[in-house]
């Protein structure tokens, strides 16, 4: 007959403590990984609205591909400076208090967005969203990683992810509709009065969030977060996956609308339908890849969800016309392996560092993402180009430079160890 005793600190042990907590922790995190979705659906749906926006936005506002790359890369090049700048002093704050400073800014610069009357001072109101909004993503991770453990935190990010799910099913096709019925302008304003609302969420029901200050230990100088990653060879290789796959991503995502009107023949009015699908389909896988990560090992599903990322990057950069259905289906894979590669990012990224560094550490992370996308839709809009006829030329050339980055983040993910093995394995260690 089994000891009772033996039975209860069985189950005292914390590793099965993380994995099954206590039903009322259980409603809390629950409650905590909705408004942190919710923040980041606002936060993505910002970035995202511009890309689907493109051949209007073009049109309306007489730019061309260049220009409206810089559009999109103006937010994420401030961002990316600001989550830099954020890195130096987060760690000495609640977590919670700089969630809630970095989100009320980020909604101010979309209302910006949305008065905006010309293409210069749209540029400057993604300049002033993209000043606070660089902060946001860093936090959210942050918060994650400090509330659930690696060993199920695959799961939270899986279910955090469903944020850009939800942004691609309802927030793009809403905006789009909002923009063809009214005006551009109408999306920014949807977006920024949703963000009040997750703001008081934040304010009301987020907890404080503050155990990488209880232990007291004294901080040192704020440089040490920059020389701390610089001298952790482990710290550096996540960096450079984040870099690499963000960089494969991003490079080909602000162009396909346009690609899809001019190149395959698709009516302008239907591109809600590829975000509709796309994000459905996530919507259910997300949760899933998350879980299978935390069983199978996180790089191991993100090697088979980067590999088949090749098909349908290889597709979507050479369109010719074709069927509706057949559009959907090649855009919906896309976002399925896209998505699904994310997740087990996000959470092999996140457990390179110890809680006391996360703060510093996941805003650099964040910095390098934010700058590597606006560098990389800068890139994307200097080699494609316009006709008179509208397509899009030398897209193929963009999806080859994407092709190349994700084989080489499947490279670099093999190289990274949580710090639970790094600590324990010198070649990590320094």
């Amino acid at each position: 007959m089994p000891n009772p005793k033996r039975i209860h600190s069985h189950f005292r042990n914390p590793f099965y403590s993380t994995l099954l907590p206590p039903p009322y922790e259980f409603k809390k995190e629950k409650r905590l990984l909705f408004i942190l979705a919710a923040v980041n659906f606002t936060h993505i749906m910002d970035f995202m609205i511009m890309m689907p926006l493109g051949p209007q936005l073009m049109n309306l506002l007489h730019i061309n591909p260049q220009q409206f790359g810089l559009a999109v890369s103006a937010y994420a090049i401030t961002a990316g400076c600001s989550s830099f700048a954020a890195a130096f002093f987060v760690d000495r704050f609640d977590r919670k208090k700089v969630l809630l400073f970095a989100y009320v800014g980020f909604v101010a610069g979309t209302f910006s967005c949305a008065v905006a009357p010309n293409y210069e001072l749209l540029v400057a109101a993604r300049v002033l969203a993209g000043l606070f909004g660089g902060m946001i993503g860093a936090q959210v991770l942050a918060i994650v990683a400090d509330t659930f453990e690696y060993e199920r935190r695959a799961r939270a990010m899986g279910i955090l992810m469903t944020s850009f799910s939800l942004a691609s099913v309802a927030g793009v096709p809403a905006g789009l509709w909002l923009a063809a019925k009214f005006s551009w302008h109408i999306p920014f304003v949807a977006i920024g009065s949703l963000g009040v609302v997750v703001a008081i969420l934040i304010a009301l029901f987020v907890p404080p969030v503050n155990k990488h200050l209880m232990e007291h230990q004294p901080f040192g100088n704020p440089v040490r977060v920059l020389t701390d990653i610089f001298q952790t060879p482990n710290q550096m290789k996540a960096l450079s996956l984040s870099i690499v796959l963000m960089m494969g991503h991003f490079v080909i995502i602000p162009f396909i609308a346009p690609s899809l009107v001019g190149n395959a023949g698709y009516s302008e009015q239907n591109i809600f339908l590829i975000y509709l699908v796309g994000g459905a389909l996530t919507i259910f896988t997300s949760p899933l890849v998350g879980k299978l990560a935390d069983r199978r090992g996180k790089y191991p599903v993100f090697v088979v969800f980067a590999l088949l990322s090749l098909i349908p990057v290889w597709l979507i950069t050479n369109l010719w016309p074709m069927p509706l259905w057949v559009v959907l289906i090649i855009s919906g894979l896309f976002f399925v392996v896209v998505n699904g590669r994310m997740v087990p990012m996000q959470a092999i990224v996140s457990g390179v560092v110890t809680p006391q560094q996360r703060g510093g550490f996941m805003s650099i992370n964040s910095s390098m993402q934010q700058l590597s996308t606006g560098v990389a839709a800068m890139i994307g809009g200097a080699i494609v180009h316009k006709t008179a006829e509208g397509r899009i030329e030398h897209y193929a050339l963009v999806g080859y430079f994407s092709i190349v980055l994700i084989a080489a983040s499947i490279w670099l993910a093999g190289r990274v160890k949580p710090i639970e093995i790094a600590a324990n394995n010198p070649s990590y260690k320094h």
